[in-house]
């Protein structure tokens, strides 16, 4: 895969309306005139005035530039959709943020105008909401609902909380939490994030349960279960992945020597697919991506000794790249074009795989550059971030796979990343300090810093901050257990 072009790179000239402007890149203070193409992937393509074409990284322009971009790419979402070879959408059409990591997967916030340095005692607090309940599930927000998961008392509990204010909306329980055979001693409750589609959110409990509840009441619509339907097979630390949604697909991957992955009617529960070619054992963790590959939709899943592509249309194994997995593998895959990068803890490291025109993947690199142990990881431009075991945050070059650079301090050596407006949230699980560090692919700079506030007392004390921060619509959020914060880090 090529890098980015510069500025003067020539490029096909994509048949759009144009739109002149002057533009500044931020490392630089270099000004150009070019017309706007179009923006796709993280990069703007301009026409230059001598009549050259070229791309360069929305996040190397100004923040003006970036805002503006930021508009343009909201209209031309949805007319570029359809034919996009990226991984699109986990939930259909909604907006906000339906599922885990984003409706794109990729865990980058839409959000722009946000404060670039945060005050000595960090963004001020809204609100606090402290019935979540125990465990470590994220949040999907629509149309100003939150939606997380957690034990409360022996019941696992879908709630609904109202961004604006904090207040529950209302609270389901969706199935009993023995805390026997997953908690292994890092404390019990949901590790897996509900997903939100056309007015039903759907989530899963440690054991295997999976619900569909209407988003409007928490009415129970339908359940399912990994292991006495599909003959699943948990993992050490329970059922661990979000729901897909991609279109009337609800897809899962319950492991197991049956049927490695399925998918179900989103409306019904029905089984309409069973990959039975797909035998992998242990569930194990990561969410299951979609992509278009080649032409093909499918689904990507990172199992402990295989990444696998499976044909969205019947289930059928379409390639598979081996994959040295040890104990738990857990971050999710990143898909960009037909290259796909995994990273696992325990040692493993990380590695990018490239689907030939014959759906043959090859290893284009590996290394132990990024040792991601469940934190995430994020591709920004061509550059990748996240916490490494060892190496603490770092960025990683995408077609190389060197390292660019890493900070290994005591509140960046390891825990969870989202990326908004430029900027990099990382989390650390220790003591739950957040950093705010720029998207910058040349060295590390910080803008912030500040602590969770409250956390949990009664969060098991080999347990951690693990749940990833989320901004969206200028909010910040993070959770430790049962509380549930909600910051304002918008430019006002």
């Amino acid at each position: 895969m090529k890098r980015s072009l510069p500025l003067v790179g020539v490029l096909l000239l994509m048949t759009m309306p144009l739109v002149a402007r002057t533009w500044k890149q931020a490392s630089t203070g270099k000004v150009i005139e070019a017309d706007l193409i179009k923006v796709e992937d993280g990069k703007a393509h301009l026409k230059l005035a001598d009549g050259r074409t070229g791309l360069v990284e929305v996040l190397s322009l100004s923040l003006e530039d970036q805002a503006y971009l930021a508009s343009v790419e909201k209209r031309e979402t949805a007319a570029t959709a359809a034919t996009s070879t990226v991984a699109i959408t986990t939930a259909g059409a909604d907006a906000g943020w339906p599922a885990f990591r984003g409706p794109r997967g990729d865990g980058i916030s839409p959000d722009r105008n946000l404060l670039t340095e945060w005050p000595e005692a960090g963004p001020k607090q809204l609100w606090v909401y402290d019935a979540a309940g125990m465990g470590y599930s994220g949040f999907s927000i629509v149309d100003g609902r939150l939606y997380t998961m957690g034990t409360r008392g022996d019941d696992v509990t879908l709630v609904a909380v109202d961004v604006a204010t904090g207040k529950e909306i209302w609270a389901s329980a969706v199935s009993k939490d023995d805390k026997e055979g997953y908690s292994s001693g890092w404390g019990n409750g949901p590790r897996s994030t509900p997903t939100y589609s056309d007015g039903r959110v759907y989530g899963i409990d440690p054991k295997g349960g999976v619900f569909c509840l209407e988003a409007d009441s928490g009415e129970l619509v339908w359940k399912k279960h990994l292991v006495e339907d599909f003959q699943g097979k948990m993992g050490g630390w329970g059922f661990s992945e979000s729901p897909l949604i991609d279109g009337d697909k609800l897809v899962l991957a319950p492991g197991g020597e049956e049927a490695g992955m399925v998918a179900l009617d989103k409306k019904t529960g029905d089984l309409i697919w069973a990959a039975t070619e797909l035998k992998p054992g242990k569930a194990e963790y990561a969410t299951v991506v979609p992509a278009e590959i080649n032409g093909i939709r499918q689904y990507i899943k990172l199992f402990e000794k295989e990444l696998v592509g499976v044909n969205a249309e019947d289930g059928k194994v379409i390639w598979t790249s081996p994959w040295d997995g040890r104990t738990a593998v857990i971050p999710t895959p990143i898909v960009s074009g037909n290259e796909i990068y995994v990273s696992s803890g325990y040692g493993v490291g990380c590695k990018l795989v490239r689907i030939g025109s014959d759906n043959q993947p090859t290893d284009v690199w590996e290394n132990k550059t990024m040792v991601n142990h469940h934190g995430g990881v994020i591709k920004v431009g061509e550059h990748l971030y996240g916490f490494s075991d060892a190496k603490g945050l770092i960025c990683q070059d995408w077609e190389t796979g060197e390292l660019v650079w890493n900070e290994k301090g005591q509140f960046t050596l390891k825990g969870s990343v989202h990326v908004a407006d430029g900027h990099i949230y990382a989390l650390n699980e220790n003591d739950g300090t957040l950093t705010l560090v720029e998207v910058n692919p040349t060295e590390y700079k910080q803008k912030g810093r500040f602590q969770l506030d409250p956390q949990s007392p009664n969060r098991h004390p080999k347990g951690k901050v693990w749940t990833h921060p989320l901004v969206l619509d200028g909010k910040l959020y993070l959770r430790d257990q049962e509380y549930l914060v909600c910051y304002d880090v918008s430019a006002k």
